[in-house]
């Protein structure tokens, strides 16, 4: 197994354990605090996991010996994957942009803002170390699953800043005569994220769905090509 494969699976390996760790804790502390934003951020790192599950699926069949690498459904499988991770994240943020208005129009949501403020300072640290490790590793390896999964990381870190910023304002809030406002800083937290993280997935998509097109379309002059070929030299061969 050469070097970049064995750099590649680590990465992927790397992110399957960090979305893990991050989807668990996310999930239950922010059900137990009443948090809709930090649920959103431990659902993001669950659904996370399952796209890197599919990205490792991807990495492993790719680097099979076995699997002829000049065909367009091989050349198709890196852009297909993307495209998935794309589509399934960018559903999931309008998802979480419908709960927030809801919770909105609702009244807010009451949360302990100290404990959020705590898992909000170890989740920006800890989201942001596993972007840069694995943006700096994939640049060395050229692997375009590697990128997909830093660009990931970097919207999971975002979501961090933002928990971590909204509960700290909310928790100033609370101190002053406009504490009633405190309960809408988790609910538009999440509406303001949803409608950022909106863009990557789908200029993933975008990029991706490019470039299976592209591929479609090389393979297709490459076949009329092969056929005009034949064409000519059928009269010679009769």
């Amino acid at each position: 197994m050469s070097s970049k494969i064995q750099q590649e699976r680590g990465l992927l390996l790397l992110s399957t354990v960090s979305s893990f760790s991050f989807a668990v804790i996310g999930i239950v502390l922010g059900s137990i605090v009443g948090s809709l934003v930090i649920v959103f951020d431990g659902a993001y790192s669950l659904v996370s996991l399952a796209l890197t599950m599919l990205s490792l699926g991807a990495a492993h069949y790719i680097n099979k010996p076995e699997v002829d690498k000049n065909t367009p459904q091989f050349a198709m499988i890196e852009p297909s994957v993307i495209a998935i991770k794309g589509s399934v994240i960018a559903v999931m943020c309008l998802w979480s942009f419908y709960s927030a208005v809801e919770a909105i129009l609702a009244g807010g949501r009451d949360i302990n803002a100290g404990v959020a403020l705590a898992f909000g300072m170890v989740s920006v640290v800890g989201c942001y170390a596993t972007y840069r490790y694995i943006k700096l590793k994939s640049q060395n390896i050229d692997s375009a699953l590697a990128q997909a999964e830093a660009k990931q990381w970097v919207m999971d870190t975002v979501i961090s800043v933002a928990v971590l910023a909204g509960f700290f304002i909310a928790k100033l809030l609370m101190m002053t005569k406009y504490a009633d406002y405190a309960t809408y800083a988790d609910p538009v937290m999440v509406v303001l994220a949803s409608v950022y993280f909106i863009i990557v997935p789908v200029k993933m998509v975008w990029h991706s769905v490019h470039e299976l097109l592209d591929i479609r379309h090389h393979h297709g002059h490459q076949l009329a090509h092969a056929m005009n070929e034949i064409n000519k030299i059928r009269p010679v061969l009769l």
